[in-house]
């Protein structure tokens, strides 16, 4: 019999959280507790934001079900290492539609795991290798999940640091978002030592470390994180502007697209037209433009159209056309 209402609490919601109905008097056999005892447990239940549901009968049944917000999980360790395992893999790798939110996710769960699950995890990522497009740098996830807590509280973060001419800096900053453009990470935070904002790829990060210095949040100078990331890739020497005009409506497009890219503008005669910039190999592009699905014409630049009409009359031929 478990006497401890916390500890007996968190017992009854693992139980719960399995997708079944649980009959009330198989519940109080499993807590070792009698049905009025279950009935006000689930009260208290419901008093933390859990939606458990009460069936009519015999004997009565309990079940958890969606609800307006999203409360704790209690996770076993076998789920625990799952999830963990599944996050790591597509941080690690900036796999598109991976973004800051599974990275938050990722850093909550790994500081509350104990040693032998944190092991277990290392040890599954170490012995598995991930299908990817092996066009984006790999990530150690470590160097995500410790980014993402600082910019989470707040906490100053340093670095070291590998420019694009491999020379090497220690950065202190105040990081503001992680952005995921679906090959890479990068960081977006203001850089003390320059008095000013600053991007950093993730892949060129080494030991980050959170120095456990608070700062008050200070603001962008153009938009959020995803427009800065844009406006500071365009100005860079090797990057490109972009046109390109889809025949389906703006906000299909949009929902298609990562935000870096830009946001689709509707035309008068029908569909809409991108704009933006890009560092990325225009072969890259060519092939996320072809993701969106629907018909697209490249405007400019010349080298991103020659690439997109060799890539169609490739896929033509692969096909037998």
């Amino acid at each position: 019999m478990t006497t401890d209402t916390p500890a007996r609490l968190l017992q009854l919601l693992s139980l719960l959280q399995t997708p079944r109905e649980w009959p009330g008097g198989e519940l109080a056999d499993r807590l070792g507790v009698s049905r009025r005892t279950v009935r006000r447990d689930v009260d208290r239940l419901r008093e933390l934001g859990y939606p458990v549901q009460a069936t009519m009968g015999a004997d009565g049944g309990y079940r958890l079900v969606a609800g307006k917000a999203m409360p704790p999980l209690v996770l076993d360790d076998e789920e625990a290492v799952a999830i963990a395992v599944g996050l790591r893999a597509g941080a690690g790798h900036a796999v598109a539609g991976v973004d800051e939110a599974s990275v938050r996710a990722l850093a909550k769960l790994e500081q509350v795991l104990p040693a032998r699950l944190r092991h277990r995890v290392s040890t599954l990522q170490a012995a598995t290798t991930p299908l990817t497009s092996g066009d984006g740098a790999s990530i150690a996830p470590e160097t995500l999940t410790v980014m993402a807590s600082t910019v989470a509280g707040r906490e100053r973060l340093r670095f070291a640091y590998r420019a694009k001419d491999g020379s090497e800096s220690r950065r202190l900053t105040e990081p503001y978002r992680l952005v995921s453009t679906g090959r890479r990470w990068y960081l977006v935070a203001y850089d003390l030592d320059r008095e000013d904002w600053r991007t950093f790829r993730v892949d060129r990060v080494s030991e980050p470390f959170a120095t456990g210095a608070r700062f008050a949040p200070r603001e962008l100078p153009t938009g959020g994180a995803a427009e800065y990331l844009r406006q500071s890739i365009q100005r860079r020497q090797d990057s490109y502007a972009y046109e390109v005009v889809f025949t389906e409506p703006a906000d299909f497009v949009a929902a298609r697209v990562p935000a870096w890219a830009g946001r689709p503008e509707p035309l008068d005669a029908g569909g809409c037209v991108l704009r933006g910039t890009s560092g990325d190999p225009v072969e890259w592009l060519a092939v996320r433009l072809a993701m969106v699905g629907c018909d697209f014409e490249v405007r400019e630049p010349a080298e991103l159209v020659r690439c997109v009409r060799e890539l169609g009359g490739r896929l033509s031929r692969a096909g037998g056309g």
